[in-house]
């Protein structure tokens, strides 16, 4: 097995280990911030709210992560029932703790020549003449996968605390994006260079929250698929048969919950250095084709959201460029309220337990947008979620989302018209610039988002005691989306100088969006009536 380089100038070899080394940034049930290495993640779960990293995607990487070292040292619940119990009894994760703890350090050794944790020490060879700077590594400073564009940023020295480039070989595995890589393939062959895209690239991912990192990971642990003890701890681990890249690989089934979860999605390889102060940095990185994963939806995508497309076929709810996330979050409702198996299903099962203000659990929805190969940025937003509501916070999210529907569309109208009637002799090349002046849609939607939120919030806030918690707050939402909508299109009419044929355009666009408010199409609640669902 070839040996990576020597990292410093007396050729010691460095050694750094995630399990003992604080490694990843943590808030806890106090405020407080910390980090905390691999072990005392577990060990001190319930004493803490939340992993907190750089990036949503990032997050989710080290949740799954833990859930793999839960899944591998047999900490899971064996079955529903046992995992209802695990939440109401709150159960600790030491036991994971334990296990991690007496690994052996060369498994665990990021820097290992062999066997370099979640890193393919094979592309040694290559690192010498083909590694980059440490923005490959990090997804959102990569910029384009494809290899033909210009990428001198990737040539900068920016080293990376080891910490950071761990938790970014993490996210690598999972949310990478397709592309070419940046390597010539001469040592391993031509296929190192195809990258696929990650695991849960291009799809919402899901993570249940609790109100510390331990009810979190209870929340999304489940009975495993396959035997416990399989961690993907490094390409070259003995007696694991990995794809070559010398012809087109097959898919390969997870034999695993453990192993699903710490699936490595690239190849990655990090080069070592001291820094100015003697800890250990990154300088250089590498980055190939990785696994190829075969996923059965109901066996491996126990969070996934399934949308029906336009050929009545159904995929995960995938992140939308025009569509903002929080416009979906009656899906997450509706797999709650109706699916039968998987992590909705469980949650419905759980016992309504009011802790204080607030919901009880929170359903965390995360998607790496992308251009094509360019990772473009994180979309996310969490959602309240108490059992027993999913019916009411469905029909609050659904109506609600219809409402601000509604008005955006009239917006869109309105602008169109006053577009029409200021401007008769545009050219059509122009139409779209001169509607998109008066469009207040552009506006509205981010001032929306955040009463939709206080929406969810009321109805969790009036329990499932009361017979209707729905109705009174979507009225509401409802009118002061309205008076926002109202107001924004106004100040975009403003714009126009006064004259004639500008005051009538003001008028025509006013009026279609009042008729359009009235209008018995409307939602019910916009005319300040309830909706007879």
């Amino acid at each position: 097995m070839p040996e990576s380089p020597p990292p410093g100038p007396d050729g010691q070899r460095l050694s750094w280990d995630p399990r003992r080394q604080p490694c990843i940034p943590t808030v806890t049930v106090d405020g407080a911030t910390a980090h905390h290495s691999l072990c005392a993640l577990l060990a001190e779960a319930d004493e803490l709210a939340a992993v907190d990293c750089t990036s949503p995607g990032e997050t989710v990487a080290v949740i799954e992560y833990l859930m793999a070292i839960c899944f591998a040292s047999r900490t899971a619940p064996s079955s529903d029932e046992e995992w209802r119990a695990w939440i109401v009894g709150q159960r600790d994760l030491a036991s994971a703790a334990a296990w991690l703890d007496s690994q052996p350090d060369d498994a665990w050794d990021l820097f290992h020549p062999s066997v370099p944790l979640a890193q393919n020490s094979r592309l040694a060879k290559d690192l010498i003449e083909s590694g980059t700077g440490t923005a490959q590594l990090v997804i959102e400073h990569a910029g384009d996968y494809n290899q033909h564009f210009d990428h001198h940023h990737l040539e900068l020295n920016n080293p990376l605390p080891a910490a950071d480039a761990f938790r970014a070989t993490l996210t690598q595995h999972i949310y990478g994006p397709y592309g070419r890589a940046r390597m010539p393939g001469k040592e391993l062959g031509a296929k190192v260079t195809n990258l696929a895209a990650g695991r849960l690239t291009g799809r919402v991912r899901v993570v249940a929250l609790g109100q510390t990192l331990g009810e979190t990971l209870r929340l999304n642990l489940y009975p495993p698929d396959g035997p416990a003890d399989f961690l993907n701890t490094s390409w070259t681990t003995a007696g694991v048969d990995r794809r070559t890249f010398d012809e087109k690989p097959r898919p390969r089934v997870p034999r695993s919950s453990a192993d699903l979860h710490s699936a490595l999605g690239r190849s990655v390889l990090l080069h070592p250095e001291r820094g100015p102060h003697g800890q250990i940095v990154v300088d250089k990185v590498l980055i190939g084709a990785g696994e190829l994963l075969e996923l059965d939806p109901e066996r491996h995508l126990q969070d996934a959201v399934f949308h029906a497309t336009t050929n009545n076929t159904r995929k995960p709810l995938w992140p939308s460029p025009s569509r903002a996330l929080w416009q979906e979050a009656h899906a997450l409702y509706s797999a709650v309220r109706d699916d039968r198996i998987g992590l909705y299903a469980r949650l419905r099962a759980l016992p309504y337990e009011r802790r204080g203000s607030g919901a009880p659990y929170q359903l965390w929805a995360v998607g790496l947008l992308a251009n094509k190969t360019l990772p473009v940025t994180w979309t996310h937003g969490t959602y309240p979620y108490a059992p027993g509501m999913a019916a009411h916070l469905y029909r609050a999210s659904r109506r609600g989302s219809d409402i601000a529907e509604h008005i955006a569309r009239s917006l869109k109208n309105a602008a169109i018209v006053a577009a029409e009637t200021a401007f008769p002799a545009m050219r059509d090349a122009d139409e779209a610039g001169q509607v998109a002046r008066l469009d207040a849609r552009w506006a509205f939607w981010p001032a929306a988002e955040s009463p939709f939120h206080e929406l969810l919030d009321e109805v969790v806030d009036r329990g499932p005691q009361d017979d209707d918690p729905v109705s009174e707050p979507l009225i509401t939402y409802a009118q002061e989306l309205l008076t926002t909508g109202r107001t924004q299109l106004l100040q975009r009419l403003d714009t126009l100088p006064p004259n004639d044929r500008n005051h009538r355009a003001r008028a025509r666009a006013e009026r279609l969006f009042e008729d359009a408010m009235a209008d018995a199409q409307a939602p019910a609640e916009l005319r300040g009536e309830i909706a007879r669902d």
